[in-house]
């Protein structure tokens, strides 16, 4: 069994690696080429960008692999032993696996520091401090610390009192899932982003007309200070119930027109109309359901084989490390969908945008690659395994906009 593991570990990050090697050679490829949608000297350079985030998500990779193997092999076992004085079952399930998730969390802050300091300040998307990064990561790294141990604790009363641990952990879990969903606005603006009420009164007006439109219900229009970490443009609706808000970043209200952003709103309102968020949240949860039911039936010999218990940490620790091979392989089926749910969303948001909804959705989208350096072409084995929205292409010429 713990042969079958790593085979099928080694093949999901090489099938990974492999993947990323043909989106770099597909972008060296057509960057030399007739420039889509950017001017040459753009689409030459959102390649090069590209080109160097697959090659650090290779290098991530790799790291993993060894991660992986280290863990399996003798991290476990090794974190285990570190703690056997601890006396108390539930604190010593709970340091253990906190103390897995800290040093995973401390051995990927390297990758973070490239990626901001490095590639994003390279290509002009970072706009954070040293300070401001190093606060944000501490803050992140002890809020994960306190909530998580909460959630471990929760999962060991579940696996040492049912024999159905799999299923009631999985309810625990998912219910979660839901509760970030809720609160995440909240949560953002009390530790990283300041969120103030939309300030332009006339914006403000029409924003809320478009949602009386669609029914949707919200605490308020929000602006967020994100142009002090990044350059990026993007807004989001977010939580659920009575706790929805809708957070356009500030980039986004200096880059685009009054009209355009109505279309992006409405285009996110789409995803409301449709009922998205909750199909989404029900596809994490049938995901999770399998991997839960999955670990529920187990062997026993797996556990002799890695030399461990079966204690509630290693079930823990192992769920972790082999969740990521199921997202792999689920997400071609979740990205076919959600890229239909993109469509019908842009449909909806062109609809509530009046005669001119599709020009301004499609300008407001060539903004976006533009601003945000985008490559807006994929090798389609890249699409198939990565993309959650049909390449901006697709999207536009549905739009019925000529690309040349």
């Amino acid at each position: 069994m713990l042969l079958d593991i790593m085979i099928l570990y080694t093949v999901y990050i090489f099938l990974s690696i492999y993947v990323s090697v043909m989106q770099i050679g597909f972008i060296n490829q057509r960057k030399t080429q007739d420039a889509v949608l950017l001017d040459a000297d753009k689409f030459y350079k959102a390649g090069d960008y590209a080109v160097a985030k697959e090659k650090l998500a290779i290098v991530n990779g790799f790291v993993d692999y060894l991660l992986f193997i280290a863990w399996v092999g003798f991290g476990i076992g090794y974190l285990a032993n570190s703690f056997y004085f601890l006396q108390d079952d539930a604190i010593k399930n709970i340091v253990i696996v906190m103390g897995f998730i800290f040093m995973n969390s401390v051995i990927s802050l390297p990758f973070s520091y490239y990626e901001k300091f490095v590639l994003d300040q390279e290509y002009g998307f970072n706009k954070s401090t040293l300070a401001q990064w190093i606060k944000d990561n501490v803050v992140s790294l002890l809020t994960t610390l306190i909530l998580g141990s909460l959630v471990v604790w929760g999962v060991y009363f579940i696996i040492t009192s049912s024999k159905l641990w799999w299923f009631w952990s999985f309810v625990f879990i998912f219910g979660i899932i839901v509760l970030v969903n809720m609160f995440y606005p909240t949560f953002r603006a009390m530790f990283f982003d300041k969120l103030t009420p939309l300030q332009d009164e006339e914006l403000d007006a029409k924003i809320k007309e478009l949602m009386d439109r669609t029914g949707f219900v919200s605490s308020g229009v929000f602006v967020s200070d994100a142009s002090k970490r990044d350059a990026r443009l993007n807004a989001y609706f977010g939580g659920l119930g009575k706790a929805k808000r809708v957070v356009l970043f500030d980039t986004l209200l200096q880059k685009l027109s009054t009209k355009e952003l109505l279309a992006v709103l409405g285009h996110e309102l789409g995803h409301f109309a449709h009922g998205d968020v909750y199909k989404n949240i029900a596809m994490m949860g049938a995901m999770l359901f399998a991997m839960f039911a999955l670990f529920g039936n187990l062997p026993e010999s797996l556990y002799i084989e890695l030399g461990l218990a079966q204690e509630p940490y290693v079930m823990m620790i192992l769920f972790m490390l082999l969740l990521p091979v199921l997202g792999f392989v689920m997400m071609p089926v979740m990205g076919y969908v959600m890229r239909k749910y993109e469509y019908a969303a842009d449909a909806m948001g062109s609809e509530l945008g009046g005669a001119s909804g599709s020009i301004e959705l499609a300008n407001a989208l060539m903004k976006l690659v533009s601003e945000n350096k985008s490559f807006p072409l994929s090798h389609p084995i890249y699409i198939f395994f990565h993309y959650t929205h049909p390449p901006v292409i697709e999207r536009l010429k549905e739009l019925g906009v000529d690309i040349k």
